[in-house]
């Protein structure tokens, strides 16, 4: 028998061998099978919150899962947030839904971070601790203004900016309430 076909014959008798193992014979509850977003984060926020009660200058802004089980959760504190704290915080809740078992095979993957630059404000937590710091305010009707963030409330903020230059510069106020905005997001300086 040349060599060539005793390798065909070895490659075709371990490739069905391969086959028949990787066929997904295992059983896993069918549960998971539709577990939705909206779930998954029913179950993230209770865990998520006992973790951070612990330490209450931090908090969650949100939870989002992606449909293949990407699960990012975005974390703000009143100073900052330093990297330490997402490490740790993904650690323990990682290691809580591992020992859940929530996912078959532990299909799911955990992200935590500070929601970045892009993200719009969304808490009123998060515009107080950005006042003083230059905003663009996005109005439902998509009209569009830039000004520093001065005051915050419960239901409005108020941004200031100058409008002219030299001695015709005036300051310009807006009283904005929160059920007319769409988006608000910080605007880097440099």
């Amino acid at each position: 028998m040349p060599i060539f076909l005793g390798y065909f014959i070895l490659f075709y008798y371990l490739w069905h061998r391969i086959e028949e193992n990787v066929k997904g014979t295992k059983s896993f509850p069918s549960s998971f099978l539709s577990m939705q977003a909206n779930e998954i984060i029913a179950l993230v926020n209770p865990i998520l919150e006992q973790l951070l009660k612990e330490e209450p200058s931090y908090f969650c802004v949100s939870v989002k899962v992606k449909p293949t089980n990407n699960i990012k959760i975005f974390l703000d504190g009143d100073q900052g947030l330093p990297i330490e704290k997402c490490t740790f915080i993904n650690r323990k809740l990682y290691r809580i839904m591992e020992e859940a078992a929530w996912f078959p095979e532990g299909d799911f993957s955990l992200e935590v971070s500070s929601p970045g630059i892009d993200e719009p404000l969304v808490l009123n937590r998060q515009y107080i601790k950005n006042m003083g710091r230059k905003v663009e305010v996005t109005f439902l009707d998509e009209t569009i203004k830039e000004g520093v963030l001065k005051e915050v409330t419960e239901k409005d903020i108020l941004i200031e900016w100058t409008d002219g230059k030299g001695k015709k510069a005036a300051v310009q106020t807006l009283l904005i309430p929160f059920d007319q905005i769409k988006t608000t997001i910080v605007q880097v300086q440099f």
